[in-house]
């Protein structure tokens, strides 16, 4: 589809950041959660050098929160989740799958517990407000589930706490990974969480007033002149390198958490929740697939956007959800789902490329350096 115009509709929203973003020398966006999310500026390869360097200012506005709350708001956000919150607390965050009856991947969101009775689920790209409207109305519960008028801005990069320190206060290097805290910002309090999607280190700010938007935008980038500030994105080499998965690339409905590597952030022997019975069941049969690492030989190779199968002779063995060259690797690399035998570090495969096929190398995740 490049190359062809994205027509506005209500269908797809802009951001509260928008205006700033194609100020900022935007060259694409993609959608996410049916809103904009800007894919790239410069060039992937530039803004993966200077995020690794320097410090970004992201419009994650497209990770929209669900939010649960009421007397059986922990009762269903313990039941949806593969993840174990019974025991959530206040300022904690929850990598929490969420299964289908299956198993199957639906979200994999960060949970906010905000108290007893009140959760957020930042979600990836997928319509789990649905999800959990439909639960809450097949079992009767006394719950209110809505999307509110939160929009995440991120900050990454190794800079980040130097320039959030400034905009914040010093108190903001004291939040640690996982962890969220409320800061005063122009007569509210903003809950920011040391968090992102990507492995440079950074802060997601929770936004409550999408009229702010521009406002916090520009009291960042005020202080961000001597850090090299730039406006980025969720960049796709820096994520392959890190081993950061994409829900709807790498993993989908027709993947549990099991064959994603996921299983340390599912709880099957503490909790009750939705899928658990087919987990159990893959737990003791063992996995069938496996989400592991390419390494690609031969010269530079385009972006994989759409999977691309894989091959042990004339038998197809798995294929590739995504790929990317890394000049820091100075390597193709790419993540794909492997079947059986396959899907054993060190097999030798061939992928399906433009180029043609390719010798490939089946890792472990995160990659090596």
């Amino acid at each position: 589809m490049a190359g062809f115009p994205v027509f506005a509709s209500r269908r797809l929203r802009s951001t509260p950041y928008t205006e700033r973003v194609e100020a900022s020398g935007l060259s694409g966006y993609t959608v996410y959660n049916h809103m904009l999310l800007p894919a790239s500026f410069e060039s992937l390869e530039a803004d993966a050098a200077h995020l690794k360097k320097y410090v970004q200012i992201w419009d994650v506005a497209g990770e929209r929160q669900v939010e649960v709350v009421g007397p059986d708001a922990r009762m269903l956000s313990v039941m949806m989740s593969a993840r174990d919150l019974t025991n959530a607390v206040d300022k904690r965050c929850y990598y929490a799958p969420i299964c289908d009856h299956k198993g199957g991947m639906i979200n994999d969101p960060i949970a906010l517990c905000l108290g007893e009775d009140r959760f957020w689920f930042s979600i990836a790209d997928s319509d789990m407000l649905l999800w959990a409207k439909g639960l809450a109305t097949a079992m009767k519960l006394d719950v209110e589930i809505f999307e509110p008028d939160v929009s995440p801005l991120a900050i990454q990069g190794p800079l980040a706490d130097d320039l959030m320190a400034e905009v914040f206060g010093e108190a903001v290097r004291d939040i640690k990974f996982f962890r969220f805290e409320r800061f005063a910002w122009r007569g509210r309090d903003l809950i920011i969480a040391r968090s992102g999607w990507s492995k440079q280190g950074g802060f997601e700010i929770y936004l409550d007033d999408s009229k702010l938007g521009v406002a916090l935008w520009d009291d960042i980038a005020a202080k961000g002149e001597k850090y090299n500030l730039r406006a980025g994105c969720p960049n796709l080499i820096e994520r392959i390198e890190g081993g950061l998965l994409s829900l709807g690339n790498d993993m989908t409905i027709e993947d549990t958490p099991m064959e994603c590597g996921l299983a340390k952030y599912v709880s099957l022997d503490s909790h009750d929740f939705i899928g658990r019975d087919a987990l159990l069941k893959q737990r003791e049969e063992g996995v069938q697939k496996q989400l592991m690492g390419l390494v690609i030989e031969g010269d530079m190779l385009p972006p994989v956007a759409m999977p691309a199968d894989c091959f042990i002779g004339d038998e197809k063995v798995g294929f590739q959800t995504s790929g990317v060259y890394s000049p820091d690797f100075g390597q193709n690399l790419g993540f794909a789902m492997m079947f059986g035998a396959a899907m054993q570090e060190g097999t030798q495969i061939e992928v399906e490329t433009v180029k043609g096929r390719r010798k490939a190398t089946v890792t472990s995740l995160p990659f090596q350096s």
